[in-house]
């Protein structure tokens, strides 16, 4: 079992940044692929990024490449989303997402997730 807990969340304007993290509880944390999902109101939760584990490759979903920033830290069993130039359309509540060994964007291939963080932002 991988208890994951985010953080980062909150409420900021139009280009501002945030830094979400998620903490994952496990002594294997570099066998985990880690996935960042948003849900918005009344929307399907999609995929937003995710990085691989040992030598970590990067991935995103279209309208948040260039702006969005997916890292990990193994020795702190932490991923990260560093999120720049925000835009309104970036409200929902992100979750963080585990699932051993090989990258996935669909959200039933994960499968722990966090309690997720409400990203907020005014336009």
């Amino acid at each position: 079992q991988v208890r994951l807990v985010e953080s980062g969340g909150g409420l900021v304007q139009a280009g501002d940044s945030l830094r979400l993290s998620c903490a994952a509880s496990t002594s294997t944390f570099s066998h985990y692929v880690v996935g960042w999902f948003r849900q918005a109101p009344e929307s399907e939760r999609e995929f937003v990024a995710a990085i691989s584990g040992v030598f970590p490759n990067q991935y995103y979903e279209d309208s948040v490449k260039g702006r969005f920033i997916i890292s990990r830290d193994n020795d702190k069993n932490t991923v990260y989303l560093q999120m720049n130039q925000l835009k309104p359309e970036d409200t929902a509540v992100y979750y963080c997402a585990a699932r051993l060994f090989t990258y996935k964007a669909t959200d039933a291939e994960y499968d722990y997730w966090g309690q997720g963080t409400q990203v907020t932002v005014s336009s």
